[in-house]
């Protein structure tokens, strides 16, 4: 989720958008969203999901409250696949879904199929080449959608693999995906005409596309083309060009192209703004089907031909799923659970699926990517990712990745380190070619020094403190395409952000310092003392923000006088003029109270004793109402980033009986196994690996090389650090019951705390529970 920046004020999160999200709300609560009627039974693919992969509901987090949902796809797609094709859906308050990945829940007309979008964001992107399968008959009122009306009992998903039949158009669509290529079939019942129509300048959204090209080969049964796309994030670096090649594995019969209104029968190409394609099928067939593959690339329609070719060119569509399924199955099994409910297990495992949507590996088959000069590179013994929503996932995403995705870890920390090159900083929130400038802070410090501490190497980590030290000590030059440390100066002269002199004060205040924290760990670590010691001041600033009567971090103006507005339980969601939350970003001072759990023992030393700490984080989760996609809050949220590391606290106070008490609450209360089980945005899987790493009982401390110990919802898990090695962990009676932890064993060695250092289990090992159903206080 983003707040304004100053590249999207008054667009994202303005005062119009807050009374669009109360009416969104509002429509939900009333069931005014459909979901279709029931009809045909959902298709039945020859190939089957994977064990593992049976497991998975692809539709989790694709609906509840609209904006505030998930924002998840069903569709198919690989772990960090550079295509994501699934359908798009039709909202009742306008021609596209509310949700930004082109497929809400609540939504019962079907528009088509796309292959681009980013994974559970509150950013729209993509939405290219929307392939819409219709009938000679319906062409021309199909080509900006089909708006056909489906039922949810129709659809099937699995990883790689999404289908729906549409009984009132006799056709039966079914999607899978290799990296870069989409694969689509379609049947048609009966002696129907069929027609693929592709829509070249389609985009989610609000966002646009211009400059489409499009030329249609008939004789190899071929179309590409390219087109320039704007959306939340493309917009903000001038747009992103996108290529294509698609082939049918039938003869077309007659064809034509579109612009606008105007549709010109038998013409081969076409330029423009609202351009697309109509490719016709012969009839003779019963029933038809239609096998269409369509490749992208983001360098030239040359790199989108080869990545059909070398991906798919010769895989039917039910070969392309099973290397999709394969695919799924090996990434799921880097992680095995046993024991548990079919539900704990359902959540768990798709929770894993969504970790690993992204970031996108986004080169080509010949290693070719758009850098972030725009020019074109290759990415030598590496693959090439962006689409890193750093500022939520480094808390969960990343840290998951630094046990079961070790050599994807290292490879997206090289591609970090090409973009600093190319760009002259570290992004916080790359997507596709840019930097988006979205968040705020810089948390790609936090990523790659708690990889490096967890023993990632294979990259150039003198690059990469460079560029963190150039933004931690001086602002961005004028004109630069990263906003950097808004304020840095100011935060660097007066040991805080001064109100008076600093946006989100507050915020920018514990963000910086949580990443200077990590500096100055990264710094230690590589002999660099006099840096480290800096970096360590530096990275103690937040704590000149607490106001030592209130208990809260508050704004502070450069006089050092603490602001008199202030009130602890007001949202800036509601805030409409930002009198009382304009140091805070996405959320309350409750919420921004526990924001430095990397620095837990001086945050608990802030208050008027571990006693009242306790006591006051108590307060905080028991004002929090249970439910998942609940209305947003002051309070507990675990739909949003800044507070969920906080159940974690209470180890630290000495309360690890509270820790366990409240990490089951969330992962009971604030997910599901239905559309509606995710308790906002995942941004990248943020939230889904939350879950996946607290219910195996272990958390980790963002920007530090600890673990926290929290409750295991499992009687036995696996976590495969590589093919190797695995860390078992054991809690044979673990049950929602037993959820409290009595002993701990690691290596048949009791532990008498509730911590681990990545150290411990980097060569795997045996960490075993004693679980119970009172808590055991005190230890």
């Amino acid at each position: 989720m983003e707040p304004i920046t100053r590249q999207t004020r008054g667009r994202r999160r303005g005062d119009g958008c807050r009374v669009l999200m109360i009416l969104l709300i509002t429509l939900a609560q009333r069931g005014l969203f459909g979901g279709g009627t029931v009809g045909a039974a959902p298709p039945k693919p020859a190939v089957v999901p994977g064990e593992l992969g049976q497991e998975v509901n692809p539709f989790i987090g694709t609906g509840g409250v609209p904006y505030l949902c998930g924002n998840n796809f069903p569709g198919a797609t690989v772990p960090f696949g550079m295509v994501r094709l699934s359908p798009d859906t039709a909202s009742p308050l306008g021609p596209r879904a509310t949700n930004s990945s082109g497929y809400y829940y609540g939504d019962s007309r079907l528009l088509g199929f796309s292959h681009t979008r980013l994974a559970g964001t509150g950013a729209t992107d993509g939405g290219n080449f929307l392939v819409i399968p219709c009938t000679a008959e319906t062409t021309a009122a199909s080509r900006q959608g089909l708006n056909a009306a489906y039922s949810h009992q129709q659809e099937t998903a699995f990883p790689g693999y999404y289908g729906v039949e549409l009984p009132r158009l006799g056709l039966t669509a079914e999607l899978t995906a290799t990296s870069r290529v989409g694969l689509h079939r379609y049947t048609f019942a009966g002696k129907q005409a069929p027609q693929l129509l592709i829509q070249v300048t389609s985009v989610l959204g609000k966002g646009s596309s211009r400059l489409g090209e499009v030329r249609i080969l008939p004789e190899a049964a071929e179309v590409e083309g390219s087109v320039q796309t704007f959306g939340t994030f493309s917009k903000r670096y001038g747009g992103l060009k996108i290529y294509f090649v698609a082939r049918c594995n039938r003869r077309i019969q007659d064809f034509g192209t579109w612009s606008g209104a105007t549709e010109q029968r038998g013409e081969v190409v076409a330029r423009g703004d609202d351009i697309g394609v109509n490719l016709g099928f012969s009839r003779d067939e019963t029933p038809q089907v239609i096998e269409l593959k369509l490749a992208i690339s983001y360098v030239s329609i040359a790199n989108a031909r080869a990545n059909l070719d070398q991906e798919a060119g010769e895989l039917n569509f039910d070969q392309g799923l099973a290397v999709a399924v394969a695919a799924w199955e090996e990434k799921l099994a880097r992680i095995e659970v046993s024991g548990g409910t079919l539900r704990e297990r359902r959540i768990f495992r798709t929770a894993l699926y969504h970790s690993l949507q992204m970031p996108t590996r986004f080169q080509d088959v010949n290693r070719e990517y758009l850098g972030f000069d725009r020019q074109v590179h290759r990415a030598e013994g590496f693959d090439y990712y962006t689409d890193m929503s750093l500022w939520d996932t480094f808390r969960t995403v990343h840290p998951l990745f630094n046990l079961i995705a070790r050599s994807e870890q290292r490879d997206q920390i090289r591609s970090l380190l090409k973009m600093g090159e190319q760009g002259g900083y570290l992004p916080r929130w790359p997507a596709g070619g840019g930097y988006t400038n979205s968040m705020f802070g810089t948390p790609a410090d936090i990523m790659i020094t708690e990889a490096y501490l967890k023993g990632i190497r294979g990259f150039d980590v003198e690059a990469a403190y460079r560029l963190m030290r150039k933004t931690a000590t001086e602002p961005v030059p004028e004109g630069s395409p990263f906003s950097g440390r808004a304020g840095i100066e100011h935060y660097l002269k007066y040991a805080y952000g001064p109100a008076d002199l600093m946006k989100k004060s507050v915020a920018s205040t514990i963000e910086y310092s949580y990443a200077d924290q990590a500096i100055a760990r990264l710094a230690e670590g590589l002999g660099h003392a006099e840096d480290a010691k800096r970096f360590q001041r530096q990275g103690s600033s937040y704590r000149n923000l607490f106001n030592p009567e209130t208990q809260f971090f508050q704004p502070r103006d450069s006089q050092g006088q603490f602001s008199d507005l202030f009130q602890p339980e007001m949202l800036t969601y509601v805030d409409f003029t930002g009198k009382y939350t304009h140091a805070y970003v996405e959320g309350s001072a409750w919420q921004w109270r526990w924001g430095v759990p990397g620095d837990a023992e001086a945050l608990v030393s802030l208050f008027r004793s571990r006693e009242y700490f306790v006591e006051q984080l108590e307060q905080f989760f028991e004002g929090s109402p249970a439910g998942v996609g609940v209305n947003p809050n002051a309070y507990y949220w675990h739909g949003n980033q800044p507070d969920i590391y906080a159940a974690y606290l209470f180890n630290t106070a000495g309360r690890p009986d509270l820790t366990q008490k409240w990490v089951r609450w969330i992962l009971e209360t604030k997910y599901g196994d239905q559309e509606n089980g995710l308790d906002g945005n995942d941004d990248g899987g943020t939230l889904s690996a939350w879950y996946v790493l607290s219910s195996l009982g272990l958390f980790p401390t963002a920007g530090t090389d600890r673990y926290e110990i929290g409750s295991p919802v499992w009687s036995r898990g696996v976590i495969w650090l590589d093919r190797q090695q695995s860390l078992t962990i054991l809690a044979d009676n673990a049950s929602t019951e037993n959820r409290y932890v009595q002993r701990v064993w690691l290596n048949e060695v009791e532990l008498n705390r509730y911590w681990l250092s990545h150290a411990e289990i980097a060569n795997g090992g045996r960490l075993r529970f004693e679980m119970g159903p009172q808590a055991r206080v005190g230890r």
